[in-house]
C-alpha cells in the first residue's frame, strides 16, 4: 500500500484536507479584502510578468532590456498601461458595438475567478481570525476553473466577430478550435490526480500530496498538462490566435487603447492561472520542496507564500523560454498533437492509472512495484513504436489508366501509359503533403534591360517620339 499520507488535522480542516470548515467561518469584510487583495495581486503580478519576460528574452538575444522607467526598467509596464489608457479607443463603422465592447470583459472576468480557488498558503491568521490563505474552496474547485477557462474563449470568438472584418473573424474561430481541443487534454490530464487525491477540491489535494508530490507520481499527466496549458493561453509555439504572419494580429486586430490591453491581461492573468493550477495539482501548491519541508514550521504561517510563488515563477520562466526559442509551428501540426497524441495518450494513461489503483487497493503490492512492473512493459512499447523503421511515402503514385485518361480530356495533359496499363504520375511534395498543381499558365514575356528599353540621350534631345523634350541636364533623361 502507499505510505500514509499525514494530513494537517488543524481545527477547521476537514478529514480529506479541505479548508471549507475553516474558510465558512470568515465574515463578510475578510472574504471582501481577500476579493480585494487578489484583484491587486493580479494586476501586480501581470505587470510583473511582462516586465520579467521582456528582460529574460532581452538577455537571451543580448540584449539589455527595458532600463529607462524606474529601476531596472520595472516601471516600464505601469508606463505601457497608462499609454493604453490614455489611448483613443476606436471602434469600427461595421462593428457590433455592444459585443466589441463587452468581449474583453468577457473574457478578463474568468480570468480573475480562477484565481479565487487556488490555495495560496497554509493556515493563516488574519486581523484575529484563523483562515486559509483562500478565498474559497469549493467541493468541485478543479472543475470549477476549467468551467472559467471555457467561458473565456467566448470573449475571443466574440471579439473577432463583432470587430466586423475578416481577419479577425478567422482568428476568433481559431482560438476557440485550438482552446476546445487542449481543454479535452488538460480534463483529462486532470483525472488521474482525482483518482490519487479522491477529492476535487484543491486545497484538499494540496494536502494529500503531504507525503510526495503528484509530479512523480504521474508524470505523464504532468506532462499532457505542460503542453496543454500552453495551448490554452495562446503563448508561444502555439499562439495561433495571434498569429501575425498570416491574421494581422488575430482576433484583436482592429482593439486599440485599453480594450486591446484588457485582453493583454486577460492573456497573462490566465498564464499564471494555469501556472498555478500547475503547481497545486502536481507541485505540492504551497508545501516546501524537500529537504527544505523537514524544517520544523516550513509548511506553516505566511512563509508558504513564498513556496507557492516561487513555483509560479519556475512556470513563468519556462513560458518565456519558450516563448525565445522555438518558432511557431504549423495550424495542422498543432492540432494533430492535440487530438492524435495528448489525448490518446492522456486516455491510456487514465486506464493504466486506474488499473494501478485497484491493483493497490487489492492486493499488497505497493504502488511502487504496481507503477514499476506496469512502467516497463508501457516505456518499452513506447520506446518500439517510436524507433519502428516506418515505410516513407513514395512519391509516384500509381492509378488507373481509364481514370488517368478521363483526366487527361479535362486537363489536356499528356499521359504515358505502360505496357501494365497503370501510368506511374510524379507529384512534387514537400515534406508529406502535395503541392497544388498550377494550373495557370502565363506566356514569359521578354526580359529586357532599362538601357535596352530607354531610347539614347541624344534621340531624346532631338525630339525622338516619344521624347520630352527635356535637355541634356534634366535628371529624368535615362543615361
Amino acid at each position: 500500500m502507499r505510505a500514509p499520507v499525514h494530513l494537517d488535522t488543524s481545527p477547521g480542516i476537514s478529514l480529506d484536507g479541505s479548508t471549507q470548515a475553516l474558510l465558512a467561518g470568515d465574515p463578510w469584510w475578510l472574504m471582501l479584502i481577500k476579493a480585494v487583495i487578489i484583484f491587486a495581486l493580479l494586476l501586480l503580478m501581470t505587470l510583473f510578468a511582462i516586465w520579467f519576460e521582456r528582460k529574460i528574452v532581452g538577455r537571451m538575444q543580448h540584449r539589455p532590456g527595458p532600463t529607462w522607467n524606474g529601476p531596472f526598467g520595472l516601471l516600464q509596464s505601469l508606463a505601457d498601461a497608462l499609454k493604453l489608457i490614455f489611448k483613443e479607443g476606436m471602434i469600427p463603422a461595421r462593428a457590433d458595438k455592444f459585443v466589441f465592447i463587452a468581449a474583453p470583459i468577457l473574457a478578463c472576468i474568468p480570468a480573475f475567478l480562477i484565481f479565487s480557488i487556488i490555495p495560496l498558503g497554509g493556515q493563516v491568521s488574519m486581523f484575529g481570525h484563523q483562515t486559509a490563505l483562500q478565498l474559497t474552496d469549493l467541493p468541485v474547485g478543479v472543475l470549477a476553473a476549467l468551467a472559467f477557462s471555457s467561458i473565456g474563449v467566448y470573449g475571443i470568438v466574440l471579439g473577432g466577430w463583432a470587430s466586423g472584418s475578416t481577419y479577425p473573424l478567422l482568428g476568433g474561430l481559431r482560438s476557440a478550435a485550438q482552446l476546445i481541443s487542449y481543454e479535452v487534454a488538460m480534463g483529462l490530464s486532470f483525472v488521474a490526480v482525482f483518482l490519487y487525491a479522491g477529492t476535487l477540491s484543491t486545497s484538499a489535494i494540496v494536502n494529500q500530496q503531504a507525503g510526495g508530490w503528484y509530479v512523480w507520481l504521474l508524470p505523464v499527466s504532468f506532462v499532457v498538462y505542460c503542453v496543454s496549458m500552453v495551448g490554452e493561453t495562446n503563448r508561444a509555439p502555439f499562439d495561433m490566435a495571434e498569429a501575425e504572419g498570416e491574421l494581422v494580429g488575430g482576433f484583436n486586430t482592429e482593439y486599440t487603447g485599453m480594450r486591446f490591453g484588457t485582453f493583454f491581461l486577460a492573456e497573462y492573468i490566465n498564464m499564471i492561472n494555469v501556472s498555478a493550477i500547475a503547481t497545486t495539482l502536481f507541485l505540492g501548491g504551497w508545501r516546501a520542496p524537500w529537504p527544505l519541508s523537514r524544517i520544523p514550521g516550513a509548511n506553516s504561517g505566511w512563509i508558504t507564500l513564498i513556496w507557492f510563488f516561487v513555483k509560479v515563477l519556475l512556470f513563468m520562466f519556462v513560458f518565456v523560454w519558450l516563448r525565445g526559442t522555438l518558432p511557431r509551428i504549423r495550424y495542422d501540426q498543432f492540432m494533430t498533437l492535440g487530438w492524435k497524441i495528448l489525448v490518446p495518450v492522456s486516455l491510456v494513461w487514465i486506464v493504466l492509472v486506474s488499473t494501478a489503483r485497484v491493483l493497490n487497493s487489492a492486493t499488497s503490492l505497493t504502488t511502487r512495484q504496481v507503477l514499476l512492473w506496469m512502467g516497463i512493459p508501457l516505456v518499452l512499447v513506447l520506446l518500439i513504436a517510436a524507433f519502428w523503421p516506418q515505410k516513407e511515402r513514395p512519391d509516384q503514385e500509381e492509378i488507373d489508366a481509364a481514370d488517368l485518361l478521363a483526366a487527361e480530356q479535362e486537363d489536356g495533359e499528356p499521359t504515358v501509359v505502360d505496357a501494365q496499363g497503370l501510368v506511374t504520375v510524379v507529384t512534387p511534395r514537400l515534406g508529406a503533403y502535395p503541392i497544388p498543381p498550377l494550373d495557370l499558365r502565363v506566356p514569359a514575356a521578354p526580359i529586357r534591360s532599362a538601357r535596352a528599353a530607354a531610347p539614347p540621350v541624344g534621340a531624346l534631345a532631338q525630339g525622338h517620339p516619344g521624347s520630352t523634350g527635356t535637355s541634356e541636364g534634366d535628371p529624368n533623361v535615362i543615361s
